[in-house]
């Protein structure tokens, strides 16, 4: 995927020569199963309890612009740590709530002076604008009063990222000595970059002792008593803000009306299984919760932990997983990116005229250089993508004037396709980093070993990947279609010559009769990587492939050695460098199945899409609070058995989260004619678990519409259920 996660350092430490800042998997995010909470550029990851306890390779703390203002956050009660009784996310994930007791308290002689299970303690806590809010509300459930104390421990390391992550740094900046107040306390670090960074840790009621690591609350309660003490940690500047009942209150209604105002815009999907259902909801919520307000509009960051910022290719592909619940998703991502396009070259930064974005951090090691990675161009993929997006998104709003806005940015993303993506001018795009310490592989499987030939030798590039070329023809024929609607006759027809000629290219020199598929790649040689791969699914997501091959291919994927039972693997097992464990080498990712299922529903392989939905679904079962990773383990399924889980994938995950969605367009075959007003249904599948399938406020253009889908037999039948406006629905049996 993107960012720099390298295979070598899933199970140890990256290897020597491999500058892609892989996570050093010291540590499995799956052992904790922690708790996330984000809000705009501020995440936080959280034990059950509630409580941060920061470790080599950990990724638990609160982090803000990939800096950790919080490394350490624990609630005692009577000196000892809270039992745990439940701890649950909001179905929005507006909130976390723990509840914990007491365990038995004992004096300095052993004899018991509190029983267990009799001091009742609610946490509930939640992300606004770069601050994190906590609420202790601390009931007495025993029949006499109780005396007990409250201690808040506390500290912040203020590490970059980067160095969570597991990179090492020869030196660090200076942290400051605790500043105290008789209600707050303020932890800074003066980094290397010159910058102060603070996280201002503020009580209320005014704490029985504070120091620069420590806040006590002596608590008497009578019988039934409830007494709430409040915590706000700054990450930004606000120093008249203090903790108080009322800040926590009308914060959390902010926090909730939010969230609410942007997902309410999403088309609701209600199905006849409630386990999807819960699943569906959960995807809602974590793509809504990593969608970031940006100045040009809602963006959806990667993920948390590792990938809490804007990334391109991500967005990108976000956007058009969502694109038909909610198109302003993809207005936003495109205006951004529009925003942020490279206008100069700059080897440093991977960066040349007309290129996309990749990445974009904000921390010390990114300001010091330590990591390429401040604005960061070294994807070879997000440019056509872009391109892909704009004309997908004019297909499905007709908003003419957004393209007309975007046009100037699209012709320099063609351009770039043109003279800077095809580097030796042979129509086909390849990558080579501009500088030793950039990504290697600059495709979407960017692991330093995610690109090799059959007998596991890496390719040398420059390097023509599959899918790019891919990606490249859809952007020719988007371009082709936006021209046309702006009036630019000529140039749609230059680019509809272009992307004939490129299919016809394509279809002769990436596909291989003997392995049923298409290459993964053409190296610096234009020697074809005799590898089944999944990027060759993403041929038919944008209907490069001609039809004898697509079915080829789409039988590749599908076979014992393709197909998990969960999703399709990276690679195919029996290929050299086949590892069911390994981050690009035969794992199975949701955002790729959900690519895959788009393109083979394309070209009429519902039933096939059908089954990818199907396996999505049933690992999701398996899954904490039915949120889908970043990726699992490609192990074949089991009976009565889940997905083996990857130690460091991120979750939630943008992507990810979206996949569900996507897959399950594919399988109703729904499309949108906006120049009639039409919402189209064609040849819809539904997949085993379902029998019903409600849309509500499907909208096209000015109008929406209540549509359900219902099995009859081996048919589904379409209804309209309630309309609002002019618009129509077609079915294609």
């Amino acid at each position: 995927m993107d960012s720099h996660f390298a295979d070598a350092g899933a199970f140890g430490s990256p290897s020597t020569d491999d500058p892609s800042f892989g996570v050093a998997a010291r540590a499995s995010l799956q052992e904790g199963r922690t708790r996330t909470l984000k809000h705009g550029d501020t995440f936080g990851v959280f034990d059950h309890n509630g409580d941060i306890h920061a470790h080599p390779a950990g990724a638990e703390g609160l982090f803000h612009r990939d800096t950790r203002h919080l490394s350490r956050l624990t609630l005692a009660i009577a000196g000892v740590r809270p039992l745990l009784l439940s701890s649950t996310l909001r179905d929005d994930n507006a909130t976390l709530t723990c509840d914990l007791t007491n365990p038995d308290i004992t004096d300095a002689q052993g004899e018991t002076i509190l029983e267990h299970d009799l001091v009742h303690i609610r946490r509930s806590r939640f992300l606004w604008k770069g601050t994190c809010h906590e609420r202790l509300a601390v009931r007495n459930f025993a029949d006499k009063a109780v005396s007990i104390a409250l201690d808040i421990g506390f500290s912040a390391d203020f590490a970059d990222l980067f160095e969570v992550r597991g990179t090492a740094r020869v030196r660090r900046g200076q942290t400051h000595d605790p500043q105290l107040g008789p209600d707050h306390v303020e932890l800074a670090y003066a980094g290397l970059d010159g910058v102060v960074r603070r996280t201002h840790m503020r009580f209320f009621p005014q704490p029985d002792a504070l120091s620069g690591s420590h806040a006590r609350f002596d608590l008497v309660l009578a019988p039934g008593e409830t007494r709430s003490v409040f915590l706000a940690i700054d990450c930004l500047e606000r120093p008249n803000e203090a903790a108080s009942r009322s800040r926590f209150f009308s914060a959390i209604r902010e926090a909730r009306r939010a969230l609410r105002a942007s997902s309410s815009r999403a088309t609701a999907i209600i199905t006849s299984n409630e386990i999807f259902n819960e699943s569906l909801r959960r995807s809602v919520s974590d793509l809504y919760m990593l969608i970031t307000d940006t100045p040009e509009g809602p963006y959806p960051y990667a993920g948390v932990p590792w990938f809490s910022t804007v990334f391109g290719r991500d967005a990108l592909i976000t956007a058009f997983e969502t694109l038909w619940l909610d198109p302003v998703i993809a207005r936003g991502v495109l205006f951004h990116l529009a925003a942020n396009q490279a206008g100069t070259v700059d080897p440093a930064a991977d960066a040349e005229p007309g290129k996309i974005l990749h990445e974009v951090r904000y921390g010390e090691m990114a300001e010091l250089g330590e990591v390429p990675f401040r604005r960061y161009y070294g994807s070879i993929d997000s440019t056509p993508l872009f391109v892909m997006l704009a004309g997908a998104y004019l297909e499905r709003t007709g908003d003419v004037e957004v393209i007309r806005g975007l046009w100037p940015h699209i012709e320099a993303a063609l351009d770039w396709i043109d003279q800077y993506g095809d580097r030796d001018g042979d129509g086909y795009v390849e990558y080579g980093r501009l500088n030793d310490d950039g990504l290697a592989n600059q495709g979407w499987k960017d692991s330093h070993d995610s690109v090799f030939h059959a007998d596991g030798t890496l390719a040398a590039g420059p390097i023509a990947l599959c899918e790019v070329q891919a990606y490249v023809f859809g952007a020719l024929r988007a371009a082709r279609a936006m021209a046309e609607q702006l009036g630019h006759t000529e140039e749609a027809a230059r680019h509809a010559r272009r992307a004939d000629a490129l299919r016809e290219a394509f279809n002769r020199d990436f596909f291989d009769a003997e392995l049923g598929t298409y290459v993964l790649a053409l190296d610096g040689e234009k020697r074809p990587c005799r590898v089944r791969s999944s990027n060759a699914g993403h041929a038919l997501w944008s209907g490069i492939a001609d039809l004898n091959q697509a079915k080829a291919v789409a039988g590749t994927l599908l076979s014992r050695s393709g197909f998990s039972g969960w999703g399709i693997r990276t690679i195919a097992a029996g290929e050299s460098r086949y590892n069911p464990m390994s981050y690009h080498n035969g794992s199975v990712w949701p955002h790729d199945n959900a690519l895959i299922a788009a393109g083979l529903a394309r070209y009429g392989f519902r039933s096939a899409a059908a089954r990818i939905l199907d396996g999505l679904f049933a690992a999701s079962t398996y899954i904490d609070l039915r949120r889908l990773p970043e990726l699992f383990c490609g192990f074949s399924r089991n009976t009565s058995q889940g997905p083996t889980f990857y130690p460091v994938a991120c979750i939630p995950q943008a992507w990810a989260a979206a996949a569900p969605l996507y897959a399950l367009q594919s399988c109703l075959g729904l499309r949108f004619a906006v120049d009639t007003g039409s919402i189209a249904f064609d040849r819809p599948i539904l997949p085993d678990f379902l029998d019903v399938v409600r849309l509500r406020g499907l909208r096209i253009n000015d109008a929406m519409a209540d549509i359900a889908l219902r099995r009859s037999g081996q048919s589904v039948i379409v209804e309209v259920e309630r309309r609002q406006g002019a618009v129509s629905v077609v079915t294609r049996a």
